[in-house]
Order: C-alpha cells, then structure tokens, then sequence
C-alpha cells in the first residue's frame, strides 16, 4: 500500500503542482478565446447578449469586403503606419542609449533606472500631458515650431500629424524599454571580440558594426516581434488623445486602430458579433507575425 502510495505521488504530483496555472488559463485565458470565435459567429447585441442569431462567416466578410470593409482596411492601415512610425525611431534610438550605457559613464546605474520612468507611468498620465503638449492653442509642439518659423500644425485634425503625435508618445514610453534589453544583450557579449577587433585596428564605430549587431540579431529580432505586436494591440495612446472623438480613432477615423475600431464597433454600435471577428482577425495577423519570426529565427541559427 505504502508504494502504491509513493508511486502515485511521484505520478501526479507533478501534474498538481502545474494545476493551478492550467486552470486560470482556462477560465481566463482559453474560455474568453473560444467565446469570442463563437460570438464572431452570431449577430450579438450589447445589450441582449442571451440573443445571438447564426450567421457564420458573414462578419467576417463585411469586414473584409462588405459595406464596413473601408473602415477594418483603414484601421489596418493605420495600425501598421503606427507600428513603423513607433517601431522603427523607438529601436535606433534604444540601440543608441544601450551602446551608450555599456560604456563606464559617471551615474551608470542612475541613468540605467532613470530610462524605465516612461515605463512606468501610466498610459493615461503620459497621454493627457502629450496631449496638452500637441495641442493646437498654446501647446509646447507648436511653440517650438514657431520659434523655428514654422506655422502651427493641427495636430489631431491631421491624418500624418495625429499619427506623428501619437508615435512620440509610443516612443516615449517604450524606448528605455527596449533599451534595456539591449544593455543586457550587449553585456553577454563576450570581452575577447571587442578586444580582437581593437587589435586588428577597428574603432568603436567598427566595433558596433560588425561585433555589436550580429551579436544582438536575435533581440533586435524579437524587440521588432513584440514591438509589431504592441502596436497591433495600441488602444490607450489614440483612445485618449482624441479626447470625445478618441472612441472612433478622431473625427475621420484618421487614426483609428484595430484596437479602437474593435472597441467602437463593440460599445459604441453593440455589435458584439462584428467586434469579436475583428479580435479574430487580430489574432491571426498575431499568428502570421509569430510564423514569420519563427521563420526569420530559424533562418538566422542556420546561418550562423
């Protein structure tokens, strides 16, 4: 009896111990998936949820290519030109900061934990004071502009302005982020390389060419990965900044995601149905951009 008991404890312990994780993936994580594809399958309204009529694949294809198609494509859009116009100045300038600070500077470790602040302030708070800088009547952004000659930009009302404005806060928050991740990539990068490359007459401009960024291919990869993903997921920044119009991503939708455009069609149209198609067409794009990064990360360890 005593070693059935011991081989019965060594059998499912470990499937208890790992329980508890499976069971909140579940009830939070794989039921609200499954609910959200069914209700992606039926005409629901916000307000009679019990009521759900079968339509299957129908909005799916009015997102897609019926009457409401002009507005997913317009979010798509704006959700990749968000995601370049963040992505790409918010990496360069974190690659910048983390070659920076893997150098011995005075007040390193001041200005290693001075780069998460922007992190750790709230989406709401870091979005007003941006839109108080961006704004039209006497915002910082158009007073420096005028100190420069320029003439003052509306910067909501544009489609490329708002989107600018928008990124900067992206920018602002995320850049000592990835930064970070950087510094710590950059600090496994074996001494004897830079100390080889020094030898052979190679400057610190050299240096980070050809050791530096072939070291940190992978995290450069998966910053760009999670980056894409966050913005396909921008919700907080545009939602704020559009301030009584910020529900349909502004007046012309002209910065409207797929994260607002979900919300609005949702809580603003009580389409249910409609809204959760589109949080499964996000969840594709999702997949399509995991199936890449695998793909470009495979083909990275087979060139090395």
């Amino acid at each position: 009896m005593r070693g059935r008991l011991h081989r019965w404890d060594r059998t499912a312990s470990p499937y208890l111990f790992v329980a508890p994780f499976f069971l909140v993936f579940a009830v939070f994580g794989l039921f609200p998936l499954v609910y959200t594809g069914w209700l992606s399958l039926h005409q629901v309204s916000l307000y009679n949820v019990d009521q759900a009529d079968w339509v299957g694949l129908q909005n799916y294809w009015d997102l897609l290519f019926g009457q409401p198609s002009s507005f997913f494509w317009n979010a798509l859009l704006n959700t990749v030109t968000l995601g370049v116009l963040s992505t790409v100045p918010q990496l360069l300038a974190a690659l910048g900061l983390a070659h920076l600070l893997n150098y011995r500077l005075p007040a390193r470790g001041f200005f290693r934990t001075a780069l998460l602040a922007p992190y750790a302030t709230s989406v709401a708070a870091a979005t007003l004071v941006f839109a108080l800088i961006f704004s039209p009547e006497g915002g910082m952004a158009n007073w420096l502009l005028g100190l420069a000659g320029f003439d003052p930009i509306q910067w909501e009302s544009g489609s490329w302005s708002s989107q600018i404005a928008i990124s900067v806060i992206v920018i602002w928050r995320w850049t000592g982020y990835n930064a970070l991740i950087y510094l710590a990539a950059m600090q496994a990068i074996p001494r004897d390389l830079y100390e080889a490359a020094a030898l052979d007459g190679a400057t610190r401009w050299q240096q980070f060419r050809h050791v530096t960024i072939p070291a940190l291919r992978p995290t450069i990869l998966f910053t760009v990965v999670v980056s894409f993903i966050g913005a396909t997921q921008l919700f907080g920044e545009p939602y704020l900044f559009g301030g009584q119009s910020g529900h349909q991503g502004g007046a012309d939708h002209q910065y409207e995601t797929l994260g607002i455009l979900m919300y609005d069609t949702g809580f603003h149209h009580s389409m249910l149905g409609r809204a959760s198609a589109i949080a499964w067409l996000m969840f594709g794009l999702l997949l399509l951009v995991g199936l890449a990064n695998t793909l470009i990360a495979r083909r990275l360890r087979s060139a090395k």
